[in-house]
């Protein structure tokens, strides 16, 4: 699972590994910087629903980064598993953005905005910044970092350890185990080999791309995405 998914094209890769045959259990192989809290929630969601349905465990493990909403889709398993070197946490909510209130000004260049409702515009990059807007910012990034919160608390109770976990700190590989955010070191084909026996199958699933993105062709969108992506992982030196 990577950034920039959704569980509308999920969905059917989801259902087919809960729902191909008699599994004896669903790992999941995260890699992911974050991307939309909603997204994540909808498909961690979906995973725990089939989960407890079925009476199956899942399984997650960590590759290179379970971060933000890559970590709110590691607490769909049962147990999350990291490598040494795996980026852990990134607990919180972030809406970055750029002010240029001195360039109109200074190019002599005329801001014109008109508006039917006051609210329409909202931490105009163009005007300096209101502190009215940033108090109507935090009232919308309060409650979803609560959401995370809960879903973390919830799904890792007991587990976690007794400090402030939910600050946006992130932790590599065994501190992320000291700090109950991951139950282990381990990678997945042993892992499962250890749990359930030598003779165990793994059957890959995942969202099948089409002939036009196989072949690299991009239209301008979909070079944004990539863009957005590429910073996303960034932050955290991938």
């Amino acid at each position: 699972m990577g950034a920039g998914l959704n569980d509308a094209s999920l969905a059917p890769v989801i259902e087919r590994a809960f729902g191909r045959g008699k599994p004896r259990a669903v790992a999941l192989a995260i890699n992911s910087p974050g991307g939309s809290p909603v997204q994540s929630a909808l498909i961690a969601a979906r995973i725990r629903r089939l989960a407890v349905e079925k009476k199956i465990p899942v399984h997650a493990f960590v590759e290179d980064v379970a971060a933000s909403g890559g970590y709110w889709l590691a607490t769909a398993g049962d147990d999350i598993w990291v490598d040494p070197s795996s980026v852990v946490g990134s607990i919180g909510v972030i809406s970055a953005s750029f002010g240029f209130p001195d360039l109109l000004s200074r190019h002599g260049i005329e801001r014109r905005v008109h508006t039917a409702g006051k609210s329409k515009s909202f931490l105009d990059p163009f005007r300096p910044e209101k502190p009215e807007d940033v108090a109507r910012l935090r009232a919308i990034l309060d409650p979803i970092h609560e959401a995370f919160k809960a879903q973390v608390t919830g799904r890792r109770h007991g587990k976690l350890a007794e400090k402030d976990l939910f600050t946006g700190d992130v932790w590599v590989g065994q501190a992320a185990v000291a700090e109950g955010l991951a139950d282990g070191i381990a990678h997945m084909a042993p892992k499962l080999k250890s749990l359930y026996g030598d003779k165990v199958k793994l059957v890959p699933y995942g969202v099948k791309k089409s002939l036009f993105q196989r072949f690299g062709a991009r239209v301008l969108g979909e070079a944004l995405d990539q863009m957005e992506d590429r910073a996303l992982w960034a932050r955290y030196g991938l």
